[in-house]
């Protein structure tokens, strides 16, 4: 009985260990994931158009998860991805898409400089961990596949109706409320779906009409843009910087201070949350804007990255331009949201 009762120990203590040992891996995971470096550049280079997030009608890509299902299958290796989507970057073109359903929603990606180093890191994340999808992406992806094995439509977007257009529950983005968040995340939300319809806006001047057309763009519509949000969030939504291109976004001392903790928070590698001041009645939330290689065509290095005719046409909207000279993940202002407390 002695060794029964043993043996039977042994197996309950080697069970526990096991499953703690799965849990312990799960946590790892989580945590590789975390601070593998391609996940921040996936963030900060991608999400403008391919976020996970964004409803319907603010949507300029497909999410960044769509991607990931159709260039890597059960024969694909990570070298393969990675050099797939180095391919695409360098060179998109309709003729090589793989994802056609997205093209003819979304048109073709406008060509951007992204450093090779960069494009490995983002694939070599989104190859081995999972990517944030949306609510409705399983369904629609379940969708496109049985109609793939059911009538041979080629590989993407099959029937032409893109992301978020078929008939399902995903089509139902509804306007979301945020006053239940806590302030900070409140305030986040709000500047993010601000930073979507600019993103959107701004994208889509570039893919039809270029860069220069996308300045024009920004100094015209931005604004009106960014005071459309704030009606719709019934809050107080602004972009200040310490190195304005317009005098109206220059930051005030406070904001400065901000800015500067941002920046040390950033070079210090540190996980960057919003900052959150209340006083009496009002909540004040505070998030860094970051640089990534699309900024850079307007924000870059003379010569190095903004060229000669996009210079002129700066020097000519903004005389007192002082927003050059970044590189990429630099701070280049923050988002002042406030609102009041519910």
């Amino acid at each position: 009985m002695k060794y029964i009762a043993l043996i039977l120990l042994s197996v309950f203590v080697l069970s526990c260990n096991n499953s703690k040992n799965k849990d312990l891996s799960a946590f790892e995971k989580n945590m590789q994931a975390n601070n593998h470096p391609g996940k921040k550049l996936m963030e900060t280079n991608c999400y403008v158009c391919h976020s996970p997030t964004a409803s319907h009608d603010n949507r300029i890509g497909p999410p960044m998860v769509a991607i990931k299902k159709h260039y890597i299958d059960n024969e694909t290796t990570k070298e393969q991805f990675i050099a797939d989507m180095k391919a695409w970057i360098k060179n998109p073109n309709e003729a090589d898409a793989k994802m056609r359903g997205a093209v003819r929603r979304f048109g073709v990606m406008p060509m951007q400089a992204f450093p090779e180093e960069t494009i490995e890191k983002i694939a070599d994340y989104m190859y081995d961990f999972e990517i944030d999808q949306p609510e409705w992406f399983e369904d629609h992806f379940n969708e496109e596949k049985e109609k793939h094995n059911g009538n041979g439509q080629g590989k993407g977007m099959g029937n032409g109706k893109g992301m978020g257009q078929g008939k399902g529950k995903h089509q139902q983005q509804a306007q979301t409320s945020y006053e239940d968040l806590p302030y900070g995340e409140r305030g986040l939300k709000y500047a993010l779906t601000t930073k979507a319809v600019l993103g959107k806006n701004l994208m889509g001047t570039i893919q039809k009409k270029g860069t220069l057309e996308a300045l024009e763009f920004c100094n015209v519509r931005a604004y009106p843009l960014t005071d459309s949000m704030a009606v719709v969030h019934n809050a107080s939504i602004k972009r200040v910087s310490d190195k304005p291109r317009n005098q109206k976004n220059k930051a005030n001392n406070e904001e400065l201070e901000y800015i500067e903790t941002f920046k040390n928070l950033l070079s210090e590698k540190k996980e960057i949350n919003p900052i959150v001041k209340e006083s009496g009645n009002d909540v004040h939330v505070y998030y860094p804007i970051i640089t990534n290689t699309m900024c850079l065509q307007c924000h870059g290095k003379i010569e190095t990255n903004i060229k000669p005719d996009i210079l002129k046409s700066l020097t000519l909207l903004y005389p007192e331009d002082k927003a050059k000279g970044y590189s990429e993940n630099q701070v280049r202002g923050m988002w002042n949201v406030s609102f009041k407390k519910n």
